[in-house]
């Protein structure tokens, strides 16, 4: 059955989200968003944030859990589709291994800063993604429960079929 709320509205996503932003104040001793109100509030606000935040769990292939609206209209998918789509499948697979060795890294110390890569779209669109943040997400009990993404810059690069 599918939910017909909007993400933002949806408990676990509200319960998400918070996990999102505490987790980069944690990390970065910034906010992500300045923002005072309910939870509701504050999730749709991230979901609507001018910039791409993306995130997966820890499963052994991590599955996407969270795309906010600039993420979804970025890969070119609706929420349902985006959070059923494995983590990896957003890099080329020429890209996987840099994009694997990154994660490793964020994981080892908490977050990076300054990341850069291609991704990949469900439609085949390339992008170079700039000055991305790759943090861990932790739970209520600071237990990791999987990493996440923001940036706010990318360019669209040529598609490799019309080269």
């Amino acid at each position: 059955m599918t939910n017909l709320l909007p993400p933002w509205q949806q408990p676990h996503v509200i319960r998400h989200s918070e996990r999102l932003l505490h987790s980069f104040q944690h990390w970065l001793d910034r906010p992500l968003l300045n923002l005072q109100g309910s939870p509701t509030a504050i999730a749709e606000a991230l979901f609507n944030a001018p910039f791409v935040v993306v995130s997966h769990g820890t499963e052994a292939d991590p599955l996407l859990n969270y795309g906010n609206q600039a993420a979804l209209a970025l890969w070119e998918m609706d929420w349902a589709q985006f959070t059923q789509t494995p983590s990896r499948l957003t890099a080329e697979p020429v890209e996987q291994g840099e994009r694997d060795r990154l994660l490793a890294q964020a994981k080892a110390n908490g977050y990076i800063s300054d990341y850069q890569g291609i991704r990949i779209s469900s439609t085949g669109q390339r992008f170079w993604i700039q000055a991305a943040v790759i943090w861990d997400v932790l739970d209520e009990q600071n237990q990791r429960c999987g990493q996440a993404a923001k940036f706010d810059r990318w360019e669209f690069v040529e598609r490799k079929d019309e080269g």
